[in-house]
């Protein structure tokens, strides 16, 4: 787990600092092409379900319908964010978070806050390790599989992670972004919300 973070430290500071120029050209291009902040912060729950604020582009626009809530997210998708979401650019400011200690490059992805209470004892076993910026499940359908088959994904990392499986992650993720593949649901700008499986006694 030391190798883990040191390899974490040395690609989150390496990165930033080459994409630091590019970065500002994104940052530009989203506050000259729609109102409103250029980075998107949520809290997001961590390795024991600890909550963090993750740190994003942001890819939407804060439009809402009559009665004061958010429109769809395939309505507030701006064109820059549509650009960024193609490519995971949107991504990259989670480097920070990385930096900070909240994510690991390698892990389940950070889901909502309000999905902790929808889990199965055994989902919520994806807390048992840092979250991160692309995962098992990212390069083996991201949001193109099911709910199921996102957390059983997750938790086979859970059980079987090592240095060696995440230089292999890393490797298949640029594929996948370079291929642009997963990354939403059909008839979903990303993926639908999750209802959880969690039964009262």
């Amino acid at each position: 787990m030391a190798l883990k973070r040191l390899m974490d430290l040395c690609a989150a500071a390496g990165g930033l600092a080459v994409l630091s120029p590019f970065l500002l050209v994104l940052a530009a291009l989203i506050k000259l092409t729609s109102p409103g902040p250029v980075v998107f912060k949520q809290p997001r729950p961590g390795k024991g379900a600890k909550i963090f604020d993750i740190y994003k582009f942001r890819t939407m626009r804060e439009a809402k319908d009559k009665r004061g809530r958010p429109l769809p997210d395939g309505q507030r998708m701006t064109g820059v964010g549509n650009f960024m979401r193609k490519l995971s650019l949107d991504e990259i400011p989670e480097l920070w978070n990385v930096l900070k200690g909240d994510m690991s490059l390698i892990g389940p992805r950070p889901l909502l806050v309000q999905y902790l209470d929808r889990y199965s004892p055994e989902e919520a076993r994806r807390h048992e390790t840092k979250p991160g910026i692309t995962g098992w499940a990212q390069v083996n359908g991201r949001n193109a599989i099911t709910w199921e088959q996102k957390f059983a994904y997750d938790i086979w990392y859970v059980d079987h992670w090592s240095l060696r499986l995440d230089i292999k992650i890393l490797f298949l993720t640029v594929n996948k972004v370079l291929r642009s593949e997963g990354i939403s649901q059909p008839g979903h700008a990303t993926m639908e919300e999750f209802q959880g499986h969690r039964r009262e006694p």
